[in-house]
């Protein structure tokens, strides 16, 4: 069967099956989500009323690998919790925007990354990933600061935001965000300093 050059079409089905109709073949979340890391696209479609349902069934397909026995977990607590209280907020219609560049910047770094982590290992030393740890902070924390003026202070819900005259120029977030991010990279330095010093 010749490849489409359009995404294939998924049907959801009342009974929760997914159909494959570029395979004519059912279809589990463990298959969607292969076909996603091998680069295959798809959308999803309620097979009664045509309704596109791709974001609900991915963000199912993320619950799935989150909750997977023995897997890895790759959102944080406190990004899930900040996450929930962009819903709503006035700062919401700027997040998705925000995360896609991001995610964007880390799959474009991935391939440098990798190389960096495979010679340090090779060479038994940790100079790279120390400049790449120290460079992401960086950027983090450049982030961050250009949200400055519209940070909010104190409790999540109190309303108080910082006033953007008094806010200077490239003055880091007044959140809890950075010091958990430094801490996060923190711990992980410790576990490559133990790691290399059982080499």
């Amino acid at each position: 069967m010749a490849k489409s050059d359009g995404p294939i079409t998924i049907k959801k089905y009342a009974n929760r099956r997914l159909y494959n109709t570029g395979t004519s073949t059912y279809v589990t979340l463990e298959d969607l989500a292969s076909m996603v890391k091998s680069g295959e696209d798809f959308v999803v479609y309620d097979a009664k009323t045509n309704e596109d349902i791709t974001r609900s069934v991915l963000t199912q397909i993320i619950f799935e690998q989150e909750n997977k026995e023995g897997g890895q977990n790759l959102l944080p607590i406190n990004f899930l919790r900040q996450l929930i209280r962009f819903y709503g907020d006035s700062m919401q219609m700027m997040v998705p925007r925000y995360l896609e560049v991001s995610i964007d910047s880390l799959t474009k770094e991935q391939t440098k990354f990798r190389e960096q982590i495979s010679t340090a290992f090779g060479m038994g030393g940790f100079g790279a990933i120390e400049d790449q740890v120290r460079r992401n902070m960086e950027m983090f924390e450049r982030t961050f600061s250009m949200f400055a003026p519209f940070a909010r202070q104190g409790q999540p819900g109190e309303g108080a935001v910082v006033d953007a005259a008094k806010a200077a120029p490239g003055s880091p977030a007044p959140t809890g965000e950075i010091d958990n991010l430094k801490r996060q990279i923190d711990e992980m330095q410790k576990r490559i300093d133990r790691i290399g010093d059982k080499e």
